[in-house]
């Protein structure tokens, strides 16, 4: 299995084969299970998401039962229909995605943890927004997963990706240096301008706390979903355009796992501190769970 962001580009680089199937062959090897199989859970999971999105902006939209989330990636849907969004409307169908995803995740709905379900919206505000600008097939779409999958692998095992131990930059920091990555492949990047777009993703959200108020993956989870597809793919944009990190991606990964030691307990995942510990948000949370709570 592969242990390092370098190992994958170096092997990609030299047998000229992209990260996805490279991973794709890793996976074969380390499940012991035939390629068909192998790629038939992939596009379950792509199917997953694809429904997340669906029913996240459908009617009225989704609402969780503490009333924290819900309905908010509808408004972005009539957003982009009736106004001129300042960042885009291809950024602003990723953050609707994005959103969408994890209201239907605080709704108790199906996602597709990725890496985490506090991160899910992260991939499918990225993937589903290339699909369209980029008339990506279902081929290349898997595609995408399986290259993010691998590079999440590494980082997962080399700082891990919960936000108890990590703090929210080991959630959608991750999921955002994944997807990054995986949207090179997608845009005819090579491996190295993959790493290049990872490393930075996880610059820009290193030291992002873990502070969901009351306790619960609503607030502010649902909106930094949004704001980790919007890195990714500025990260991207700026790996292809030729901008390099100048600390490389594994190094960035061992940051992230320090970092994300560093945090007081108050800021990964306990709902003490942040913005958790706000008036407003210990009010709330006396609301949902009482005064003693």
């Amino acid at each position: 299995m592969y242990d390092s962001i370098k190992e994958i580009v170096d092997d990609s680089m030299q047998s000229g084969k992209p990260i996805s199937e490279l991973i794709i062959e890793q996976e074969c090897k380390t499940s012991g299970l035939p390629r068909h199989e192998v790629w038939d859970k992939m596009k379950h999971n792509l199917e997953t998401m694809r429904a997340a999105v669906k029913k996240g902006s459908e009617g009225q939209g989704v609402f969780s039962k503490t009333g924290l989330t819900g309905g908010e990636a509808v408004k972005i849907k009539n957003y982009r229909k009736n106004k001129q969004s300042l960042s885009g409307d291809a950024m602003m169908e990723a953050v609707q995605d994005a959103i969408s995803t994890n209201e239907v995740n605080a709704s108790m709905g199906i996602v597709c943890a990725t890496p985490t379900a506090g991160s899910a919206g992260t991939l499918p505000g990225i993937i589903f927004m290339l699909e369209k600008r980029l008339k990506l097939d279902e081929e290349q779409m898997v595609r995408f997963l399986f290259a993010a999958g691998g590079l999440g692998m590494v980082i997962a095992n080399h700082a891990g990706i919960a936000g108890a131990t990590g703090g929210c930059q080991a959630e959608v920091g991750s999921a955002s240096a994944m997807g990054a990555a995986a949207a090179v492949e997608v845009a005819g990047g090579n491996a190295e301008q993959s790493s290049q777009a990872l490393a930075m993703a996880i610059a820009n959200l290193l030291g992002l706390v873990c502070d969901p108020i009351a306790g619960l993956v609503e607030v502010p989870c649902v909106k930094r979903n949004a704001i980790g597809a919007g890195n990714a793919l500025i990260s991207a944009d700026m790996a292809l355009a030729g901008c390099i990190s100048k600390i490389p991606a594994d190094e960035c990964i061992e940051a992230l796992d320090k970092v994300g030691h560093g945090l007081p307990e108050s800021l990964r995942e306990t709902g003490i501190g942040g913005l958790a510990g706000t008036p407003t948000g210990q009010a709330i949370r006396a609301k949902i769970f009482g005064d003693k709570a």
